[in-house]
């Protein structure tokens, strides 16, 4: 069979990235407001990473689920990479995945079946990882490859993690990278050698379970996973969700060896200058910060780390805990109190 690069099938203009969170308000903005259910924890309204819907008084269940196009050329990576991609919402919500069920779409008489089998066992084998069983799932032939899982677990309503919680005085750890955007769209336009295409590859198929196991004993807050929405946006949400201001400290935020080159040469991917026009009216840059370097901040992650707002008493001993598991995990900033729903990078 025939080496295919599966980054190349996606339609003009295609790129498999969320749709803008302007755009995306906009049109939900066009819908009625769902009928309230007592029932439902977490909704629509803090824009959350899941629903959560209670159905005992100890006990609720965490409904998620994501796909895009490929955005690495091994299809078993692919698999991967969406696994964990899907999973990481649960996390965020203090929850513990159960199952899982596969979204597939394949232009199934054109590419090797092989090819789909590649990523459907790189997925299950993400799934294995995580203790999630697989349950089924659905496929459609289409003209380009697309894949990613709906993902259900459960949690204890009191423990529920929302982006909505944060407190003044908070500590807020990043547990991955940024600059996987970047990186990705480098990889594309074939601009990655083998060791960076590894290095990016392990970030976003590492998973967020150690870090989730990691915060239960503290004292933390709020939760979020930062993706499609970049950094600046999922810290915005947080921001707004609190009613409090985020402080930002830019050299503290861990980023992705070469991302920032490339950047600067104008390897950036129209989600991340969607989210910087998003957020640029709700986040204060220092007079003498690089756009590039903003883009940075904004830059739309696939399966990046955890956002956690946790207490300042525990965030040291929460990061020490989140090293000793390999994490490449950072105190990046602050909760406070001014600027009510404003993100200030310092």
């Amino acid at each position: 069979m025939d080496t295919v690069k599966l980054t190349s099938l996606t339609t003009k203009g295609g790129c498999g990235c969320k749709i803008g969170p302007s755009d995306l308000s906009e049109v939900m903005k066009m819908l009625p407001p769902q009928p309230k259910n007592p029932n439902l924890l977490v909704g629509l309204e803090t824009s959350d990473d899941s629903g959560v819907y209670q159905l005992t008084e100890d006990l609720a269940i965490v409904q998620t689920v994501d796909f895009f196009t490929p955005i690495v050329d091994d299809p078993y990576d692919f698999g991967q990479v969406a696994a964990t991609n899907a999973i990481s919402d649960i996390y965020a919500m203090g929850g513990k995945p159960l199952t899982a069920l596969n979204i597939v779409a394949f232009p199934i008489s054109k590419l090797d079946k092989s090819i789909l089998a590649d990523i459907l066992r790189g997925a299950s084998d993400k799934l294995k990882e995580a203790g999630v069983t697989l349950v089924g799932g659905h496929s459609i032939d289409d003209a380009e490859p697309k894949f990613g899982l709906a993902v259900t677990g459960v949690v204890n309503p009191k423990n529920v993690k929302t982006n909505a919680a944060a407190q003044s005085g908070d500590k807020l750890i990043l547990t991955k990278p940024i600059g996987v955007g970047i990186m990705t769209t480098a990889l594309k336009r074939g601009l990655l050698d083998e060791s960076q295409i590894a290095r990016v590859t392990k970030v976003m198929t590492t998973l967020n379970k150690s870090a989730a196991e990691a915060m239960e004993p503290f004292d933390v807050h709020a939760c979020t996973d930062v993706t499609g929405f970049g950094l600046l946006g999922h810290a915005t949400e947080m921001a707004v969700g609190a009613n409090a201001g985020l402080r930002i400290y830019r050299d503290q935020v861990p980023v992705l060896e070469g991302s920032r080159e490339l950047a600067d040469q104008g390897v950036l991917p129209g989600g991340s200058k969607n989210n910087y026009l998003h957020v640029r009216d709700m986040v204060t840059f220092p007079e003498d910060m690089e756009l590039t370097d903003q883009y940075l901040l904004c830059d739309a992650v696939t399966s990046g780390g955890l956002l956690i707002s946790v207490g300042e008493g525990d965030a040291k001993h929460l990061l020490e805990k989140l090293k000793e598991s390999g994490l490449e995990a950072a105190i990046i900033g602050e909760v406070i109190i001014n600027g009510k729903g404003h993100v200030f990078v310092e």
